[in-house]
């Protein structure tokens, strides 16, 4: 990963992503990152699947036997289907057709018709998700039923989530799923200091720091240090949290 290769300092990492980093569990196939450090999370990051109107796809069980894209390897997204994948007995077999799309190019496909369901774990509101919406008779379906709870029942690192309602055309109710958060990590080699500033800087402007990202809306600080953090806290960001009196 470009963290632990030293190509960057900072990046955003699904919790459920960050967790199994650490752990060494697939996707990182028994090389765990045990230098990877968590500094705060963001928002909740929700698996969305929107699927044509004329795809005869009503719920996540139907997706079987369709056009899906399932994600790009190796993305967070893409970790997360694999997974309800294999509580519902799937592989890419079992579709007529396994896209594996970068989420720019999901919503031209659906649009074409070269595909009747598009998957993406995201913050919301979602431009991907938005255009979709307002290119193709489409709708969003719930992310329900047995695999589901199986892999609630098993895996901490994620939640029961709820995509909002209001936030795109015909939307009008909230729509189950599951999610984890979006976490800003970095590695236990960056300077403390370096992240304390960095720490100090968005929680003493958060409210100018919210309006970055309509998804940032709703975040609370006691969320941030909290929520999503299955990293061990980087020394910088937790001497920060100490001194407010948040630990």
């Amino acid at each position: 990963m470009s963290l632990q290769n030293g190509d960057y300092d900072f990046g955003f990492i699904q919790s459920d992503h960050q967790y199994k980093a650490i752990e060494g569990l697939a996707p990182f196939d028994d090389k765990p990152v045990k230098e990877l450090r968590a500094v705060f999370s963001l928002q909740s990051e929700i698996l969305t699947v929107v699927v044509r109107n004329d795809s005869a796809i009503d719920d996540f069980d139907d997706l079987k036997g369709k056009r899906v894209n399932i994600g790009v390897p190796g993305s967070g997204s893409r970790d997360t289907f694999d997974e309800l994948m294999q509580k519902n007995g799937w592989n890419k077999g079992s579709f007529s057709l396994a896209a594996e799309l970068k989420p720019a190019e999901m919503a031209a496909a659906l649009s074409d018709n070269n595909l009747d369901a598009i998957t993406y774990v995201v913050g919301h509101p979602s431009g991907a998700i938005q255009e979709a919406l307002t290119t193709t008779d489409a709708k969003i379906i719930p992310v329900e039923g047995d695999g589901v709870d199986a892999l609630l029942d098993q895996a901490s690192y994620f939640t029961r989530a709820h995509i909002p309602a209001g936030l795109y055309p015909g939307i009008d109710k909230p729509i189950p799923s599951i999610g984890g958060k979006a976490v800003l990590a970095t590695t236990e080699q960056t300077d403390p200091d370096i992240v304390y500033q960095l720490v100090k800087s968005v929680f003493e402007n958060l409210e100018r720091f919210k309006r970055l990202h309509p998804a940032f809306a709703n975040i609370k600080t006691e969320e941030m240090i909290s929520a999503g953090i299955t990293a061990p806290l980087h020394e910088g960001a937790e001497r920060y949290y100490r001194e407010k009196g948040w630990l």
